[in-house]
């Protein structure tokens, strides 16, 4: 059985879900994604600071690639729901 540490980054379609879940009762695609996203000169600002030690800089670099992984996988979602309501 996966620790906690192993378990919070196991799931990035569920998050990718409930953001999906929210741009269907009308919130602004643009804002989701905001939510989302961390944008690259945040990350990198992060990884300069020095008083964070390798375990959370670690941390950081998972959360950055779970990040991406929930926002290409909202971007599929939503891009595929455009798709089918222009073809109806």
């Amino acid at each position: 059985m996966p620790g906690t540490k192993e378990r919070e980054f196991q799931a990035p379609h569920h998050e990718a879900a409930m953001f999906y879940g929210l741009f269907l009762r009308g919130h602004p695609v643009a804002l989701l994604r905001q939510q989302i996203d961390i944008p690259p000169t945040v990350f990198r600002k992060l990884m300069r600071h020095r008083e964070y030690d390798a375990d959370f800089r670690e941390h950081l670099r998972r959360t950055y690639r779970y990040r991406k992984q929930v926002l290409t996988i909202f971007n599929s979602l939503v891009t595929s729901a455009q798709t089918q309501s222009a073809c109806q």
